[in-house]
């Protein structure tokens, strides 16, 4: 009991501590930057980019204003339109973004597992064949040998 107790303790204690202001960094990241590099603000490595240095600019501004990360992420939402955000909401049709992958991911297991099914029943179901062929008695032999010597003979002669 104490234990769970402890681990509460633990994971409540770190959530509050989350939940405090939000760094510089962690902002610029969950921004993208509009200068057509696809990277976020944080990761923009373009100098002097007309995009990321106005947009550090704001997110400074944004922070001393004592706001958190939502009410910050928010406002830059409201200004640029969601294709601001670095990641898509989970809400509405965005909602397929974030869950489409682990769908798929499912379906194809899932789909994998049918199949190996399938092929281990109709193995099992199968005829043996392979390199189990019946050997021929020599008096076959012997007239298989014969039969090819007259087809010889003829084909030279």
């Amino acid at each position: 009991m104490r234990r769970v107790v402890a681990l509460l303790v633990v994971l409540l204690g770190g959530t509050a501590l989350a939940a405090g202001p939000p760094s510089f960094q962690e902002i610029e990241e969950s921004l993208t930057c509009q200068c057509g590099c696809g990277l976020t603000v944080h990761a923009c490595n373009h100098l002097q980019c007309p995009s990321a240095i106005p947009l550090r600019q704001e997110i400074r501004a944004q922070l001393a204003l004592g706001l958190d990360k939502d009410q910050i992420l928010a406002h830059f939402e409201q200004r640029y339109g969601e294709k601001i955000l670095s990641s898509p909401s989970a809400s509405g049709f965005n909602l397929t973004a974030w869950t489409l992958p682990f769908v798929a991911l499912a379906a194809g297991g899932v789909f994998v597992v049918l199949t190996l099914l399938r092929w281990r029943r109709a193995g099992a179901r199968a005829p043996a064949r392979g390199p189990v062929a019946a050997v021929p008695s020599p008096a076959e032999t012997a007239a298989h040998e014969r039969t090819l010597e007259r087809e010889l003979e003829r084909f030279d002669g």
